[in-house]
């Protein structure tokens, strides 16, 4: 589930944290990230259930409409495709899937309101009126739909962010990713394929489809990155200090300093993988995580640094 990208940056947040604290044994800050890995995988399951509660949501404004004192022919009559969709009752009887939520605590239940509103967004759009339109309950149909919700009603969702927000604190900017994975599931499920729980690393999906090809493991590499980032801050620090004299050190952006950190572990520790894709990356994860200014200071003193240690760019 997880690649290479995220699980950098998740590395560059605990390693932040301990720029900012001066703070962290190897112990701790292994299972922080092994915990914000996890939180991840949660974060997916979480909006995979939200398919139940939607659902509910539309039958019950149907049956209202129909309980009035005088209920119009439509509302005697509704379109019913989308409360009869076929994912929702494949979740909801799928027991590895519902074990999850009860054991992980992961529910919609309290946020009734965010559902209705839900529903609102939902129910207004061309996309539900096409698929109403059309009136097919096919598996791959109703997955496209809940698809499509996946795609366009969650990101920037302000009422989305505060619930994350209250829930988890691992769940900061994960969200994007999560969502990414549930769409992966509707074409998945679309195919005709039962719901399974998404291996928590890439090179376990890899190897599960491969058994016999050999690769690093993403753990493995994400665990050895975090801890030779830690072990080597304080070095890689006083080097960025000797190679930009003007700054004074309460000067240096802590982010900046993490990212170096990381970057510097990986091109000293991974001589598999290419200077230039590791600087790369770090200047990529620098756009979204530090001031504006940071990319063109985090590619220079990466640039200089790999030099020094006689790697090739």
């Amino acid at each position: 589930m997880l690649n290479r990208r995220i699980l950098r940056v998740k590395a560059f947040k605990i390693i932040y944290g301990y720029a900012v604290t001066g703070e962290l044994s190897q112990k701790d800050a292994k299972k922080m990230f092994e915990a914000s890995c996890e939180a991840t995988r949660d974060l997916y399951l979480l909006m995979m259930a939200v398919i139940q509660p939607l659902t509910a949501e539309a039958k019950s404004r149907i049956e209202a409409a129909r309980g009035k004192f005088a209920p119009t022919e439509e509302e005697l009559h509704p379109n019913e495709t989308f409360v009869n969709n076929l994912l929702a009752p494949i979740l909801a009887e799928d027991i590895d899937f519902q074990k999850l939520l009860e054991r992980k605590k992961l529910s919609w239940e309290r946020f009734d309101i965010f559902i209705r509103d839900l529903f609102d967004a939902v129910s207004a759009s061309d996309y539900y009126a096409d698929y109403l339109r059309k009136g097919e309950n096919t598996l791959a149909g109703d997955c496209r739909l809940f698809k499509t919700i996946f795609e366009r009603e969650f990101e920037d969702n302000a009422a989305l962010e505060a619930i994350l927000e209250e829930l988890s604190i691992l769940w900061t900017d994960d969200i994007g990713y999560a969502l990414t994975w549930c769409c992966r599931t509707m074409d998945d499920m679309a195919s005709g394929k039962p719901w399974r729980l998404p291996e928590l690393y890439q090179s376990d999906i890899i190897l599960k489809k491969n058994p016999g090809a050999t690769m690093t493991s993403d753990k493995d590499f994400a665990l050895k990155l975090l801890s030779c980032a830690l072990a080597g801050y304080e070095k890689y620090f006083e080097k960025v200090v000797t190679m930009v004299p003007d700054w004074d050190k309460d000067r240096l952006f802590s982010s900046d300093m993490a990212l170096i950190a990381c970057a510097m572990a990986e091109i000293d520790n991974f001589p598999d993988i290419p200077v230039r894709v590791s600087i790369n990356e770090y200047v990529e994860i620098s756009k979204f995580y530090c001031s504006p200014k940071s990319a063109g200071f985090v590619n220079g003193l990466l640039d200089k640094l790999a030099r020094e240690n006689g790697r090739t760019i």
